[in-house]
């Protein structure tokens, strides 16, 4: 049987680093390859760097046969669980599957909502739109083993449980709530370039979520410069943040209080003239006195 490898579906998934390929491939060219690759029909859903390895130097390997998918919807589901249970995938990665998954089961929820919402029509109930049953041979049968619960665990379309909550995206994931925050923020508004940088480990989860909250532009200059640049960038931009705003209801520059030397002026000005009238009420006192004293 001819296995079906889909560009798509290969990179649905972050593909390894070369130093992560390249140790691979020293495993299997010194041990051969021991797990089976994972296909559904004759479509490969998991195993595509061992294939490709195998295929590269001639190496012969198994297949294991998944049956229980019926779209190729449930096919993501399964690789992002498989993923998701795999220890060497870093934070962001875990993150981005699981909101992910996220949207697949909603969009999942609304489309059967939406069919029980509608008057079923007599006749044959349709079958899965977005994909036709697997290919087997000719007789029915696949020459692959058949997939067990364990190897292959089923992601049947009845299963729209949400991760409604960034509680419940975290324990999916296997990360804080407040990372799961950070990565909806990448996601949502960082350049590609700093999403590279993430994912290259050049800089942390927290600095790129304060740098995704510049323009566009700032974001790609500051990549330019290097993961040095990127962290000079989200101190400033936390700084920034940490500046008290002006208040709105502060009074102008023209009604601005008076400085402390405006004070000074001020009170100096005033104690002057109280005395300068003292003077003046005892001049005219003394004056009286001695006008009483000559009568």
């Amino acid at each position: 049987m001819d296995i079906v490898v889909k560009e798509d579906l290969k990179a649905y998934i972050d593909p390894l680093t070369p130093d992560e390929y390249a140790a691979l491939e020293r495993s299997i060219l010194a041990e051969g390859c021991r797990d089976a690759l994972v296909i559904w029909g004759d479509l490969l859903i998991d195993g595509h760097n061992r294939y490709s390895i195998c295929q590269k130097h001639g190496l012969p390997f198994s297949t294991v046969q998944a049956r229980q998918f019926q779209t190729l919807e449930d096919v993501h589901l399964w690789m992002i669980d498989q993923h998701l249970g795999r220890r060497s995938i870093s934070d962001f990665q875990r993150g981005v599957l699981a909101l992910r998954k996220r949207d697949i089961l909603e969009t999942r929820l609304k489309t059967e909502q939406a069919r029980q919402q509608t008057p079923q029509t007599t006749g044959t109930p349709a079958g899965p739109a977005s994909d036709p049953p697997p290919d087997m041979d000719g007789d029915g049968s696949s020459t692959a083993h058949e997939a067990n619960a364990d190897t292959a665990p089923a992601a049947g379309r009845a299963d729209t449980r949400l991760l409604s909550s960034r509680e419940a995206l975290a324990k999916a994931a296997r990360i804080s709530s407040t990372q799961v925050r950070m990565i909806e923020t990448i996601q949502n508004q960082a350049a590609p370039e700093v999403v590279a940088a993430v994912k290259a480990g050049d800089i942390k989860l927290s600095t790129a979520a304060m740098i995704a909250s510049l323009p566009a532009e700032e974001q790609v200059q500051a990549a330019h410069g290097g993961a040095k640049e990127l962290r000079q960038a989200a101190k400033r931009v936390r700084e920034a943040k940490r500046k008290p705003k002006p208040d709105a209801t502060a009074p102008s520059a023209d009604e601005a209080e008076p400085t402390s030397s405006e004070h000074s002026v001020e009170s100096l000005l005033a104690r002057v003239h109280e005395l300068e009238t003292e003077n003046a009420s005892l001049r005219a006192r003394l004056t009286q006195l001695q006008t009483d004293l000559v009568d």
